[in-house]
């Protein structure tokens, strides 16, 4: 039998919150909420952005004044708002009203030179031929030059992108543990991870007693690296801005270290490792990875995600040039606004009138298990991955273009589901969870390839949500955007519309395609696809059951008495989720870092010809014994 791959557990933090127990989802659609959830969601976003802090059982304000639950919301309620979602970026990643750069001067002489004074050890090398030095007292010389001199001056422009999908403002994770001059996507990995450990309602070792080390796995990437000064950033910049690279800026700043920082810090993993990053679709190709190596046996319990920290000048001056994100004159010329700002909140547009996608920054990860491992340790199933398909492009004349590969993509996720579910779960109980990237070409595009499947399989007033309208385009985490809030419509029946629009585009095609303007309550849904375009032809799409479906698959592969054995233990697990969940709404996150904890030496491991024990771990590895080609051989 395959296994079936499900989610246990998920964590981590975009702009519009924490992932675990749908706080992010909850704030997107506030309105819709009941007076508990949309109470509790207000007090985990104060905690979370450090607006209250709790303190010997009670919340407290900046000033040490205790805050009752009940007046969270009208004392801090806009502030609150106004922190999360997209809004114009702020002082902590740089100012998009006076974004540093340098100036290209070429100066003259006036008379008959160029004069002046500076210490010898700051002469160039070599020493340019124009240039006549006199030697002085304290180490200093005269320069004087008779030709030109070019000049890089240290200067400031006025960003024409101006918004971006940030961290809840004044959340931190540098904070929450000894973070050592990491980079920031590094430590929302760190955070994320933890949370989504956490969420599950089991201990990481309590997880690693049932299984054998080598049944482990790891799945994570980031598109661009960390580009912060901790990463690439400082590897590439500080050479040229006179300040030395460090030992850690080419290591910390590498595409795979998402994955190996959950290793190295928080599981303490020896299993499967594995970094795919396939553009804007890179979360749902190490997802991928994931299932495949869950349904063939080889992996039990993984970790699967992406974090992105892309919010620079240098990402967003790259995808502003071109013409990809919305920038100050487009969102006015759309607003017909011209006096004043654009409207920052609401720069991310999918399927209206749009002018280009938003950056956004997040880190989604999942803890998912194969079926059987689920119900022996009664794990709470939030959904579960049927698979996920990955098709190309084929010839190109524009790398970032679109083609033929997301009809491939979409066309098997639905057909799947089909074939699992029926095909009236498929067009009564199904809805999609769109890249919607808020571009002129991806409404246009994207909605032909649903109208066409929707033609195809005879689906009507198709629901299609969009979350990159209140998150912006998180890059190599999108897809983990995507697959949080399909887990939220699961648990809630909320379906969020695309309010950042005032009508979907004319170029739309829309005739069989329900795209809301606003939140809507609708029926349990079935299954969701979860589609995603990368730049390069990186086109993917996932087939995401929902947690009633899993629970009756469950019921028919395993016995009444299993199942039974089953919900005893769940009921267990659900009243651990709900003390942490009280514990995460309180600011009180418990990260994992295991800095130099437990490091294992050649004397902690012991090898014969069956297998492989390890101090620390309960289980053995299990060495291979049989010939898989014996036919050949």
């Amino acid at each position: 039998m395959t296994a079936l791959p499900i989610i246990v557990g998920m964590g981590g933090v975009n702009a519009a919150g924490r992932t675990s127990f749908h706080q992010g989802f909850r704030r997107i659609v506030i309105d819709k909420l009941t007076a508990e959830a949309r109470q509790e969601t207000f007090v985990g976003l104060a905690t979370l952005m450090n607006i209250l802090t709790f303190q010997a059982g009670q919340l407290v304000d900046a000033e040490g004044n205790c805050v009752a639950l009940n007046e969270v919301e009208a004392r801090f309620g806009k502030q609150i708002l106004d922190g999360t979602l997209i809004r114009k970026i702020e002082s902590n990643h740089f100012d998009p009203d006076a974004t540093h750069c340098h100036t290209n001067m070429a100066a003259t002489p006036s008379t008959e030179n160029i004069t002046f004074e500076i210490k010898e050890k700051e002469l160039p090398k070599p020493l340019p031929r124009s240039w006549k030095i006199t030697p002085l007292a304290d180490k200093r010389v005269k320069v004087e030059i008779t030709d030109n001199l070019a000049i890089k001056h240290s200067s400031y422009r006025d960003n024409p992108i101006k918004a971006a999908g940030q961290l809840p403002t004044g959340f931190e994770p540098s904070t929450l543990y000894n973070s050592r001059y990491q980079p920031r996507g590094l430590q929302t990995t760190i955070f994320g991870a933890a949370d989504a450990i956490h969420s599950t309602g089991f201990s990481w070792d309590e997880i690693l007693e049932k299984v054998s080390p080598d049944h482990v796995g790891t799945y994570s990437s980031s598109a661009f690296g960390q580009m912060q000064s901790e990463g690439l950033g400082g590897m590439l910049q500080n050479r040229l801005h006179g300040d030395r690279v460090t030992t850690k800026n080419l290591a910390l700043g590498l595409n795979t270290m998402s994955a190996d920082f959950i290793n190295g810090y928080v599981t303490g993993s020896v299993g499967t490792t594995s970094t795919s990053t396939g553009a804007c679709a890179s979360f749902l190709y190490n997802l991928r990875n994931a299932i495949q190596d869950i349904k063939s046996g080889r992996v039990r319990v993984a970790i699967v995600g992406s974090s992105e920290s892309p919010i620079t000048p240098e990402i967003i001056e790259g995808f502003g040039n071109m013409s990809a994100l919305a920038n100050e004159e487009g969102l006015k010329k759309l607003d017909g606004i011209t006096d004043g700002q654009a409207d920052h909140r609401n720069t991310s547009r999918p399927f209206g009138e749009n002018c280009g996608f938003t950056i956004g920054e997040a880190a989604h990860f999942l803890v998912i298990m194969d079926d059987e491992l689920a119900v022996e340790l009664g794990a709470k199933p939030l959904g579960s991955v049927a698979d996920v398909f990955i098709n190309a492009d084929g010839i190109k004349k524009s790398i970032t273009a679109p083609g033929p590969g997301n009809y491939i993509t979409m066309a098997k996720s639905v057909a799947l589901a089909k074939s699992i579910l029926g095909e009236e779960a498929v067009q009564k109980r199904s809805f999609i969870l769109a890249h919607g990237s808020s571009t002129p070409q991806n409404r246009v595009t994207e909605s032909l390839i649903y109208h066409r499947l929707a033609e195809t399989f005879d689906i009507h007033n198709w629901p299609v949500a969009a979350p990159k309208a209140y998150v912006g385009h998180t890059i190599a985490p999108a897809s983990g955007d995507q697959i949080t809030m399909a887990l939220g419509v699961f648990a809630h029946n909320i379906m969020p519309g695309i309010t950042t629009i005032k009508s979907v585009a004319d170029d739309v095609y829309n005739e069989r395609l329900h795209i809301a303007l606003d939140h809507w309550q609708c029926e349990a849904m079935d299954v969701a696809f979860i589609n995603s375009k990368g730049f390069g032809g990186n086109n993917a799409t996932a087939t995401l059951l929902s947690p009633e479906v899993t629970l009756a698959m469950l019921k028919k592969r395993y016995s009444i008495a299993e199942m039974t054995r089953y919900q005893e233990k769940l009921s267990v697990v659900e009243e651990k989720q709900k003390i942490y969940q009280e514990k995460a709404n309180n600011g009180q996150f418990e990260l994992i870092y295991k800095f130099g904890v437990g490091v294992l030496g050649d004397d902690d491991i012991e090898i014969n010809r069956e297998n492989i024990s390890m101090t620390g771990f309960t289980n053995n590895i299990a060495l291979p014994s049989e010939n898989p080609f014996a036919d050949m051989v």
